[in-house]
């Protein structure tokens, strides 16, 4: 393309010269001349170098326009003042209204309107250095014939004769207004809004009124570019406070051009000594502070650069003129003024001032803080010249962010040695704190080891796009060291890693998307595959929380007799064994080895005075990574949960053992003492059936409304489709939650905020069953008064079968007592042999008042906890008191407002329910 246009360059001077030279007969000279000629006119082509605004047509179209209305007809200026000043008003309004300026107009706008002339402005500089080397040769021709420019000025024109002698209707002129004695004064036409001077001949008639400037336009143009790099003159000068001092006998405009040139000059000095200071300090504001200050030197040196091209058209601007131009007239002709020089620096002006804008508001900002404050000026700011400068700006300040996201995305490393990602690696110390705050609700590996700090988080990422961001790293950092699984995380760092940048988002937001699934995925797949989670969740549910119904009956079964011993004299031995021999006799013996050997019994801290049964319990023993799931206090929550049932397991088992004794006792020893016994056995064992119901009801309720509907919404989370590691933490949460409160192990009152411990759920339940165990213990001692009775009655029948046999009758005095003493002896032998027999309770009418005392309690407790459960904000918990008293049969008092405390007190001394 260049080689055509050269061509065409070529081609038309070749024609313009034979045009112009005459053609010489000896055709060697013809072509010597024309080739010398065509070689000399490409040098003068090479050599020139178009003035800056060579390539602003509007510019070179606005001299030319105000050329051709200012040009003034052919008078001199010795005519003008000779005529006085009418004929100066009445030529300067002729001249305001010229044909020439208007069929220039129309010209101009029919150039702009062709698209193949592309190069615009260079055609009209061209014509316009053409018209001014004719008036130069006009005016040296001219200078050579002074006595015809005399004639000529004595011999008006007929336009200015016409125009002496009919002055406009507009001005009425009277001859009295003028004295030849009194030099005119000038006139001043209005101000122009458009920018254009006034006519030609205002700064000549203004220059005798108005004062000189010192210094001239032209000393300031030569300083100026000085001044814009911060560089102190001799007439402009910077002090040390940033000020910049200004000749003070200038004019009011010349100060305010100053003024506005003084602004670049004063950002340009502060924003260099913001990039210096940067560069001295190798930690200031870290590495996103780092690119900020280079992103700025950038646009300085962007800046010096015009300031250069400035000081090159300044020079050969003024190159031709000289220093004492008082008026300024000589440099308005050459284009290149103060005001020029604001104009081309106005741009450069807005972009200095929003970097100074944006380093003020980066005090004590760090990394995404930074990255925000650029942000916002592209998304707030209307100016599309800001939006388009600080996208720029920010292109270049966040690549060391987007260094550090691939870093974390890809490879699960933080390398944040400046804390500026809004992702923070705890201390050790840190992370105990927080295990300790939350209770130990996840391990430290997952949810402690890093923390999303959401003040770091930039706007040029939603906080769901920096939570994804968080949760990709973590579960690759968890992978590569709390999984073991590096050479997964090696191996898709080398296939997926990707150059992350702000100038694409819609593709960031796309690899950060595929990025976050294939994490997920691999996290979940060595959850549930390696290590087995949902199996392990399985079974804390059989055997921790008693769904394994065999294995638990059969421990229960072959435990009896050991736990109804005192806990010192337990071992572990012996419990491990008997845990032995209820897997193998249990469906449990087909579970895998790994659940069956992290299954163990074990004792709790030993209490004096404690049985085997209060210190029994089971473990699961988990290892990591699975306790990110289930942590240390999720075992905790399960032992509890596991001790609560066991103990109502234990109550069931005692009263079923008491119920099939006193049964199979009825159809034989107790029907023979029912004349002295069988009121008593009638109103125990209705109060035995009902404890019995009452344990069914809340065996019911715990197993089935409150584990089974929880297990499967857990259930049904870990087989989403998308599921991560935190969803899975959070559903095993709201489980053991929804297990401790509606399980009636966290729940509290209906005036839960001033519950003490003995008004809990979990204590008035332990209160009950503790109830239930004493009972059982008072219908021991009433059925050992039974057979006692009966034994008694069986030696008597005997004795008198005897002496009757002997041909005697009747029994003697010392029979009788003979009998008495034998009565107690055998009562304190079954004492002896039944540990849970009261021995206080003897003699029948004391094991009546037990009986009568315990029941009463018994109905009294179960009444304050139905009250209770009515004012339960849960429907299954309501449900609950009514299935406990499904006909009504426990009376229970409404007393709104009341505590718990105070209804039982108002309750003492009530007698038993009909």
């Amino acid at each position: 393309m260049p080689s055509t246009r050269n061509n065409r360059i070529d081609e038309g001077l070749s024609k313009l010269i034979e045009y112009i030279l005459p053609e010489l007969e000896d055709e060697d000279e013809d072509e010597d001349l024309k080739a010398n000629a065509l070689e000399l006119a490409q040098g003068m082509i090479d050599s020139h170098v178009a003035p800056a605004y060579a390539d602003d047509p509007a510019h070179i179209a606005n001299i030319i326009k105000n050329k051709c209305i200012y040009t003034h007809p052919p008078a001199s200026k010795q005519a003008l003042a000779k005529k006085g000043k009418l004929l100066l008003l009445a030529v300067i309004r002729d001249n305001r209204t010229s044909d020439k300026a208007l069929r220039f107009h129309n010209l101009y706008s029919r150039l702009l309107t062709l698209p193949l002339i592309k190069q615009k402005g260079a055609i009209l500089h061209l014509l316009h250095e053409l018209s001014e080397e004719s008036e130069r040769n006009i005016a040296s021709r001219a200078s050579e014939r002074p006595s015809s420019s005399r004639v000529e000025s004595r011999a008006p024109s007929r336009a200015e004769t016409e125009t002496t002698r009919r002055p406009s209707k507009a001005t009425t002129i009277r001859d009295d207004d003028f004295d030849a004695s009194v030099p005119p004064k000038p006139f001043l036409a209005p101000e122009r809004g458009d920018g254009k001077t006034g006519e030609l001949t205002k700064a000549a008639l203004l220059a005798n009124n108005n004062p000189p400037l010192d210094p001239s336009e032209v000393v300031l143009l030569k300083d100026m570019p000085f001044t814009l790099q911060g560089v102190s003159s001799k007439i402009l000068t910077f002090s040390p406070e940033n000020t910049l001092k200004l000749p003070p006998n200038l004019p009011i405009p010349i100060i305010s051009l100053l003024h506005t040139l003084a602004e670049p000059a004063l950002l340009y000095r502060s924003l260099s000594a913001f990039v210096e200071e940067s560069d001295a300090i190798e930690d200031k504001g870290g590495l996103v502070g780092q690119s900020l200050s280079a992103a700025i030197g950038n646009e300085l040196k962007a800046y010096l650069s015009l300031v250069a091209g400035l000081e090159g058209e300044i020079r050969r601007a003024t190159s031709t003129l000289a220093e004492d131009d008082p008026h300024g007239l000589a440099v308005r002709k050459v284009g290149v003024t103060l005001r020029r020089c604001m104009i081309w620096t106005r741009e450069a002006t807005m972009g200095l001032r929003l970097m100074a804008a944006i380093v003020g508001e980066s005090k004590g900002k760090r990394g995404g803080q930074l990255i925000s404050i650029i942000h916002g000026f592209s998304t707030s700011h209307g100016d599309p010249f800001v939006f388009n400068f600080a996208k720029r700006l920010l292109t270049s300040v966040t690549r060391p962010f987007y260094d550090l996201l691939r870093r974390w995305v890809y490879d699960g490393e933080l390398t944040d040695p400046y804390l500026e990602f809004f992702v923070i690696e705890q201390s050790e110390e840190a992370i105990m704190e927080a295990s300790e705050e939350r209770r130990g609700h996840a391990s430290s590996v997952w949810q402690d080891k890093y923390k999303l700090d959401n003040e770091m988080v930039p706007t040029i990422m939603t906080p769901e796009f920096a939570n994804k961001v968080f949760l990709i790293g973590k579960s690759l950092n968890f992978i590569r060291y709390g999984c073991e699984d590096s050479e997964w995380v090696e191996k898709y760092s080398k296939t997926t890693s990707k150059a992350l940048s702000h100038d694409d988002y819609a593709s960031l937001e796309q690899n950060i998307d595929e990025a976050y699934k294939t994490t997920m995925e691999r996290l979940m797949h060595l959850m549930n595959t390696k290590f087995n989670l949902f199996e392990h969740l399985c079974a804390l549910k059989k055997f921790l929380l008693l769904g394994q119904g065999d294995f638990i009956a059969l421990l229960m079964e072959s435990l009896s007799s050991n736990l109804d011993r005192p806990a010192n004299t337990l071992y572990r031995h012996n419990l491990t064994a008997q845990l032995e021999h209820a897997i193998r006799g249990s469906n449990a013996q087909f579970e895998s080895q790994e659940v069956l050997r992290r299954l163990d019994a074990r004792m709790l801290e030993l209490s004096h005075g404690e049985i085997g049964w209060d210190v029994f319990t089971l473990e699961y023993k988990i290892d990591p990574p699975v306790d990110v799931v289930v942590t240390p206090y999720g075992s905790r929550e399960y032992l509890k949960v596991f001790n609560f049932l066991w103990r109502i397991k234990r109550v069931e088992f005692a009263l079923g053992s008491a119920w099939k004794k006193y049964m199979t006792g009825a159809r034989g020893v107790l029907a023979s003492v029912a004349d002295k016994v069988g009121n008593d056995w009638k109103v125990a064992r209705c109060c035995i059936a009902e404890m019995i119901h009452f344990v069914a009801q809340l065996q019911y309720y715990i197993l089935f409304q409150v584990i089974e509907p929880s297990w499967e919404k857990l259930k049904g989370t870990m087989e989403k489709q998308g599921v991560t590691l935190d969803d899975l933490i959070d559903a095993h949460k709201v489980y053991l939650n929804s297990i401790t409160r509606k399980g009636l192990l966290g729940g509290g009152t209906a005036n839960s905020k001033s519950r003490q411990p003995e008004t809990s759920f979990l204590a008035q339940l332990h209160e009950i069953l503790k109830n239930m165990l004493a009972y059982k213990d008072a219908m021991d001692g009433l059925y050992s008064c039974s057979v006692a009775e009966f034994t008694r009655r069986q030696a008597t029948s005997a004795l008198i079968d005897a002496r009757t046999a002997a041909g005697k009758w009747g029994v003697t005095e010392a029979d009788k007592r003979s009998l008495r003493h034998r009565k107690v002896d055998m009562m304190i032998s079954d004492s002896d042999s039944d540990s849970d027999s009261d021995s206080d309770d003897g003699d029948l009418p004391g094991v009546r008042q037990r009986l009568k005392t315990l029941t009463i309690e018994f109905q009294a407790r179960t009444a304050v906890l139905l009250g209770d459960l009515a004012n339960q904000s849960d429907m299954d918990m309501r449900f609950l008191g009514v299935m406990f008293s499904f006909n009504d049969f426990y009376v229970v008092k409404k007393g709104k407002g009341k505590t718990v405390v105070e209804r039982r007190s108002a309750q003492k001394g009530d007698e038993t329910p009909a």
